[in-house]
Formats: structure tokens, C-alpha cells, sequence
């Protein structure tokens, strides 16, 4: 197998799979996460960090998926 083909596949294997992701999770983060976030206090700068990222996540997915949106549309 070609490794463009591999690379371009899994190219939007992963683009699937994180807006994917967003979708299922952003209730989660940003309604139950965002509450969280404001009555805990953090000492760890661990759970901090990955909270970020989770909720980075999320983002990344939802600008993907209205780019996505945005080319079927026209």
C-alpha cells in the first residue's frame, strides 16, 4: 500500500474521530465540566492540564465539523 494513501487516510480517520468526539462529549465538559472547574479548586496542575486539553478537544472538533459544514453547504 502507497504511504500517501495510508497518511490521507488516516488523515481523516482522525478528523472523523475528533469531531466525533466533540460531539458526544461537549454536554459533558462544558455544562458539568464548566461547574467543576469553578467549585474546585486545583492543586494539581496535572488535572488542570488535561482538562484544558479535553476541552481544547472539543473545540478543535466543532471547528472541524462547521468547515465540514461549510463546504457542503456551497
Amino acid at each position: 500500500m502507497n504511504l500517501k494513501i495510508i497518511g490521507s487516510s488516516m488523515k481523516k480517520f482522525i478528523g472523523f474521530s475528533l469531531i466525533w468526539y466533540s460531539q458526544q462529549f461537549a454536554i459533558p465538559f462544558w455544562v458539568v465540566g464548566h461547574v467543576h472547574l469553578h467549585l474546585t479548586t486545583y492543586q494539581d496542575w496535572v488535572e488542570l492540564l488535561f482538562s484544558i486539553l479535553l476541552h481544547l478537544s472539543v473545540l478543535a472538533g466543532f471547528l472541524l465539523d462547521w468547515v465540514n459544514y461549510n463546504k457542503n453547504q456551497n
